[in-house]
């Protein structure tokens, strides 16, 4: 039990240290805010650290983490700290790597999805996850993974003018 337990924290840390940049790239798509998406990181990376023991299948280390950073950054939205006064928005520089979400309208339709469709949307398009890798993020089962996916598409292309289903 220990060796699995000192087994998972060392492919959790190795995950982590190698993954960083993608943490901060999908809590930034949820907080908008550069020092609040480091928080929330650093928050995810605590808590899955703490609880590494309860990762029942290390083959699962990304979706069992990007599960608690979702979590973490909807948690972080939901207290209402996506206040913050427009002097430092104007003077924080953006998420890094730029793509397809770098548009302004794209990012303003995507903040109109509700946030299932939303928290969906991100993880397949921005952080290339399978649907299946979805479905275990969020814990609902794949056809819900599904319809949401294609609801938040056709949303998309309806408020962009644009078809998200060739990207």
């Amino acid at each position: 039990m220990v060796e699995q337990h000192l087994d998972n924290r060392r492919i959790l840390t190795e995950y982590i240290l190698a993954s960083q940049a993608d943490f901060y790239r999908l809590a930034y798509s949820y907080v908008k805010d550069r020092d609040a998406a480091l928080d929330v990181v650093q928050e995810s990376i605590v808590k899955a650290l703490t609880k590494a023991d309860s990762l029942r299948n290390p083959e699962h280390v990304k979706t069992w983490f990007y599960r608690i950073l979702v979590n973490e950054s909807i948690n972080w939205y939901r207290r209402g700290q996506r206040l913050v006064p427009l002097a430092d928005r104007l003077d924080q520089e953006a998420a890094p790597e730029l793509d397809h979400g770098a548009r302004l309208d794209l990012y303003d339709a995507m903040e109109r999805l509700n946030e299932k469709e939303r928290t969906v949307v991100r993880l397949r398009y921005f952080e290339d996850l399978k649907l299946e890798e979805i479905a275990r993020v969020t814990g609902v089962n794949l056809s819900t993974v599904k319809t949401r996916l294609y609801k938040g598409l056709r949303h998309l292309k309806e408020w962009t003018k644009e078809d998200w289903n060739d990207a």
